[in-house]
């Protein structure tokens, strides 16, 4: 991907979940105030597949309706005017992991939070709390209302 170095990137985490598209609606927002791009990220991994104890699992995932069906969400959560200025990126891999890399050089890196507490938060782990103590730019966590 060729990038402007003068033109500020905001790096939005979506994976489908009201708080996603919460931070989705702020990343637009905050692209709008500093005069940057928004670039929409959703990661998508098969979980179990790095263990022997993992469920049989369809391999065939196919990427161009998962690409039409991301873009169709941002359509619905932005309005089609405004989906259309968002470079939207479907991306396999860990969801932290890609999103560490795609924010390098970012203005803010923008992603939901569930709202996972307490002991299920360290049971489950949590991709707001990864890339907040990692990312080499601001983070900004948003919840939905």
């Amino acid at each position: 991907m060729d990038r402007d170095a003068s033109v500020p990137r905001v790096v939005v985490g979506v994976d489908g979940s009201p708080a996603s598209y919460a931070a989705l609606r702020w990343a637009v927002r905050y692209a709008g105030l500093v005069g940057g791009t928004v670039e929409a990220i959703a990661a998508w991994e098969l979980q179990g597949l790095q263990s022997w104890s993992g469920p049989a699992v369809d391999m065939d995932i196919d990427a161009d309706e998962a690409r039409q069906r991301m873009r169709q969400e941002l359509t619905e959560v932005l309005g089609a005017d405004t989906a259309g200025s968002v470079d939207a990126h479907l991306v396999h891999g860990n969801a932290a992991d890609i999103l560490l890399r795609a924010s390098q050089g970012a203005e803010v890196l923008v992603v939901g939070s569930k709202g996972r507490g307490g002991f299920a938060r360290a049971l489950l782990g949590s991709v707001s709390q990864h890339v907040s103590q990692h990312a080499s730019c601001p983070v900004v966590i948003v919840r939905s209302q």
